[in-house]
C-alpha cells in the first residue's frame, strides 16, 4: 500500500444488533472497492471477516476484525465488530479505534437494543455515526417504517441521504438526496442513471421526496449560519454546499446521515463507498485525543504525522501460530517497524518488529504507518489499552471501558494433569478478552472463570481446546455455605489410649458459644493448672483444624468461640497430639448439642435497569428471596438502579434473566456481604447436596 497520510484516511468500526447486517455490509463493501473477488455469505462461513472457526461454525462474529482497503486514493480501515451481547467487548474495541461508526440497522426489524448500544457506546466517546438501513431488498423490508423509527429513537440529527423508491412492496431503484438523482442497479450490483420518481410510481412517493429534501436541507443548514441563511431565503443548496454541511455536521454530533442498501446483491454499496469518500471524517478532521501526560495533567494530541510517536493498543489477539498479535492506532507521529518504542502505561520498552495491514485473515508487511492509520504488530509485551510512545512524547490514552463479567462457572480439567495447561490458556484468553476473568474463590478454592454469559464461556472453552490443546468442563459454581452454632454449651473431650509403653491422654472440658467474629476466638480459664499452660497451643491447633469442617454439612464454621475451661492430664501419658486429639472430639460434640445451623453468603446487588421493567425485576427478586434496599434514578436518563440483597445460591441465573426483562439493557454487580442464616425448609437440600459432592 502506498503513503497515506491522515486526512486520506477513513477509520470505520460497523457495529449494531446481532443479525442486523454488519459483516455482510463489510463483504459487500470489500467486494465492490476490489479488494475481494468473490462475494461471501455469513452463512456459507466464506466471509472476509469472520475467519476465526468459531465464527464460521456459529455464524455470527465473535471479535472485532479488521479489514483494510484502497478506494478512490483513500485507504479505508473497516472493524466488523460483533453484536451478540456476550461479545460486547469487541463492539467496545473497534468503536474506541474508529473515527466514524457506521451502524447497522435491519429494513426487516428496525431499531433494536444493539443499535441503541453501539449508538450510545459512540456518542459517549464523541464519534460520528451513521446509520446504513440493510437488506431494503427483504419482501418484509419497510425503509420508511424505520426511517421514523431511527427518529423517533434518536432524534432530529437523523437525516436520510440515500433511500430506496419502492413500488408493489418492491424496490425499484435509490435516490441519492445529494445528487438529486435516482439509479437502478442490475442483478451484479451495477448502477444505471434513471428517472426521480414520480406520482405515477406511488402516490405517496413525490409527497414523501419532498419532505425528504426539506428535512435534508433543513439538517444542513443547521451547521452554518450562511446555509441558514439561504435555506431561509428558499435556495437551493449546491452540491459542495450539502457535502461540506454533513461532513461538518457529523463531525459536530448534529447530523447522522442514513443510507440504504441490500447487501446480497450490493445495490447502493457504491453510493455508500462514495458517501464514505466524501462524507465521513478522516483523522485530520477528527478532534485531538485525549490523553494526560507524564504529570497526570490532561492534554490533547492532534492527528500530525510531523510530532513525535504517539500510538494506542486497542486490541489483542492470542494465536497459538504467530504468537500475540497487537492491533495498534496510531495517534501522532509515524509508527515505525524494527523500532523501540516507550511503554507509558507499563514503563517497559516495546521493540517493534514486523507491522502488518490486514484484511480479514491476510496480512500485508508495511514498513510504517502515518498517524490516524491502524496496523498490527506481532510478539510485542504491551496489552490492550496501553499506550505506546517515542522519543519527545510521554502521555497516556484512556484505557477502554469493557461491560463486566458477571456470569460465572467453575473450571476443571477434563483430564488430569491439564491443570497448567489450562492455566496458561486462559490467560492469554484474558489477554485477548479483557470481558473474560479467571480465578480461584476465596471461599470455595474453586477455580472461577467469569465472562458475560452463557455462550461466551462456551466459546472461551472451544478456543482453549483448539487454540492450547486443553480441555476443561464448565458446572455451576459450589455456594460457600457456612456452619455455626446458636446456644452455649460446656462439653467434654477426652483421648486415652494405652498400647504399651506411653500411652497418650489428653482431657479438656471446653464452652462453646456463639460469637460475631469469622474466625475462632479462643481463650483459656483454667485454674489450679488442671491443663498446663506449654498444652494450650495444642488445643487451639486442634480446634482450629476442626474448624474447616462442621458436623451438618461439612462446611467451614464460622462465628465460634471456644473458652478451654478444665481437663486433666497425665505426667508422662499427655503430649500435644494427645490434647489436640481431645479439643477435636469436644469440637465434634460440642456443635452437636449447641444448636448448629447453616449460614448462606447474601451479595449486595446493583442493577441498572430501564424504567418501565423495575417492576419485573423486583418481582424476580422476591422470588430469588431477595430484599429491595432502595432505587433511584441512574446518570442515564430513563434508567433506574434498584439496591437489593440476595442470597448467592439463588442467583446463577439471574444474567440470563436480566437480559431476557430487559431486551438486554439491564446491567448488574454483586459483591459477597455477609452470612445469613439458612432458611430451615433449605437446610436438608444443602446437606443433601454436600453428601453428593465427589471429594466429600
Amino acid at each position: 500500500m502506498k503513503h497515506y497520510g491522515a486526512e486520506n484516511i477513513k477509520n470505520i468500526a460497523v457495529a449494531g444488533h446481532s443479525g442486523s447486517g454488519k459483516t455482510s455490509l463489510a463483504e459487500a463493501l470489500l467486494f465492490k472497492a476490489g479488494a475481494s473477488d468473490r462475494l461471501g455469505k455469513t452463512a456459507d462461513g466464506n466471509t472476509v471477516c469472520d475467519f476465526d472457526p468459531e465464527e464460521i461454525k456459529r455464524k455470527a462474529s465473535l471479535s472485532t476484525a479488521l479489514a483494510s482497503f484502497e478506494y478512490n486514493d483513500i485507504k479505508v480501515n473497516l472493524l466488523d465488530t460483533p453484536g451478540l451481547f456476550d461479545f460486547e467487548g469487541g463492539m467496545c474495541e473497534g468503536i474506541t479505534a474508529a473515527g466514524t461508526v457506521m451502524i447497522t440497522v435491519s429494513a426487516k426489524s428496525g431499531v433494536k437494543v444493539g443499535t441503541e448500544k453501539a449508538y450510545e457506546y459512540a456518542r459517549s466517546l464523541g464519534k460520528p455515526t451513521m446509520f446504513v438501513v440493510t437488506k431494503v431488498d427483504d419482501i418484509d423490508a419497510n425503509f420508511y417504517n424505520v426511517l421514523t423509527d431511527l427518529k423517533t429513537t434518536f432524534g432530529p440529527t437523523v437525516c436520510p441521504v440515500v433511500v430506496p423508491v419502492i413500488k408493489d412492496h418492491k424496490v425499484i431503484s435509490f435516490v441519492n438526496l445529494i445528487e438529486m438523482k435516482a439509479y437502478k442497479y442490475d442483478d451484479k450490483g451495477n448502477a444505471v442513471e434513471t428517472d426521480m420518481p414520480t406520482a405515477e410510481i406511488s402516490e405517496k412517493m413525490e409527497y414523501r421526496m419532498d419532505g425528504l429534501v426539506a428535512a435534508f436541507s433543513e439538517a444542513v443548514a443547521e451547521t452554518d449560519d450562511e446555509l441558514m441563511e439561504k435555506f431561509f431565503d428558499g435556495e437551493a443548496f449546491t452540491q459542495k454546499e450539502l457535502v461540506h454541511g454533513i461532513h461538518k455536521g457529523m463531525n459536530e454530533g448534529v447530523i447522522t446521515p442514513v443510507v440504504c442498501c441490500s447487501a446480497a446483491t450490493t445495490a447502493g454499496i457504491d453510493m455508500i463507498l462514495k458517501e464514505i469518500e466524501l462524507l465521513l471524517p478522516a483523522p485530520a478532521d477528527n478532534k485531538p485525543a485525549f490523553a494526560v501526560d507524564d504529570k497526570d495533567e490532561p492534554t490533547e494530541v492532534a492527528y500530525d504525522e510531523k510530532a513525535p510517536t504517539s500510538a494506542f493498543v486497542f486490541k489483542t489477539v492470542a494465536d497459538p501460530f504467530v504468537g500475540k498479535m497487537s492491533y495498534i492506532k496510531v495517534i501522532s507521529g509515524v509508527l515505525k517497524a524494527n523500532s523501540d518504542y516507550t511503554n507509558t502505561t507499563s514503563g517497559a520498552t516495546e521493540k517493534i518488529g514486523k507491522l502488518y495491514t490486514m484484511c480479514g485473515k491476510k496480512q500485508t508487511e508495511v514498513t510504517e504507518a502515518n498517524a490516524g492509520d491502524i496496523v498490527v504488530a506481532v510478539k510485542i509485551g504491551a496489552a490492550t489499552s496501553d499506550t505506546i510512545c517515542g522519543a519527545g512524547i510521554n502521555v497516556k490514552f484512556p484505557e477502554i471501558e469493557f461491560p463486566k463479567p458477571c456470569y460465572k462457572m467453575a473450571v476443571t480439567a477434563k483430564s488430569q494433569g491439564d491443570e497448567s495447561k489450562i492455566s496458561t490458556g486462559i490467560q492469554r484468553l484474558i489477554e485477548e478478552d479483557k470481558t473474560l476473568s479467571y480465578g480461584m474463590d476465596p471461599f470455595t478454592k474453586e477455580q472461577i472463570l467469569t465472562g458475560l454469559g452463557e455462550q461466551h464461556l462456551d466459546v472461551a472453552t472451544a478456543k482453549l481446546k483448539s487454540k492450547f490443546g486443553a480441555e476443561v468442563v464448565l458446572k455451576e459454581p459450589k455456594i460457600a455455605y457456612r456452619e455455626t452454632i446458636r446456644k452455649k454449651v460446656k462439653v467434654e473431650g477426652k483421648h486415652k489410649k494405652q498400647s504399651g509403653g506411653h500411652g497418650q491422654y489428653g482431657h479438656v472440658w471446653i464452652e462453646f458459644e456463639p460469637c460475631l467474629s469469622e474466625e475462632l476466638v479462643f481463650e483459656e480459664k483454667v485454674f489450679g493448672g488442671a491443663v498446663p499452660k506449654n498444652f494450650f497451643p495444642a488445643v487451639e491447633k486442634g480446634l482450629q483444624d476442626c474448624m474447616k469442617k462442621g458436623v451438618l454439612a461439612g462446611c467451614p464454621v464460622t462465628g465460634l468461640k471456644a473458652i478451654l475451661v478444665d481437663g486433666s492430664y497425665h505426667p508422662v501419658d499427655s503430649s500435644e497430639m494427645a490434647f489436640k486429639t481431645a479439643a477435636g472430639i469436644a469440637f465434634k460434640e460440642g456443635l452437636k448439642q449447641a444448636d448448629p445451623t447453616i449460614l448462606e453468603p447474601i451479595g449486595k446487588l446493583t442493577v441498572t435497569a430501564p424504567d418501565e421493567n423495575t417492576g419485573d425485576i423486583m418481582g424476580d427478586l422476591n422470588k430469588r428471596r431477595g430484599r429491595v434496599i432502595g432505587m433511584n434514578p441512574a446518570s442515564k436518563k430513563g434508567m433506574t438502579i434498584i439496591e437489593a440483597e440476595v442470597p448467592m445460591r439463588e442467583m446463577q441465573s439471574f444474567t440470563m434473566q436480566l437480559r431476557q426483562i430487559t431486551r438486554g439493557k439491564g446491567t448488574f454487580t454483586l459483591e459477597h456481604l455477609r452470612y445469613e442464616q439458612l432458611p430451615g425448609n433449605l437446610v436438608s437440600e444443602v446437606i443433601l447436596s454436600m453428601d453428593n459432592e465427589p471429594d466429600a
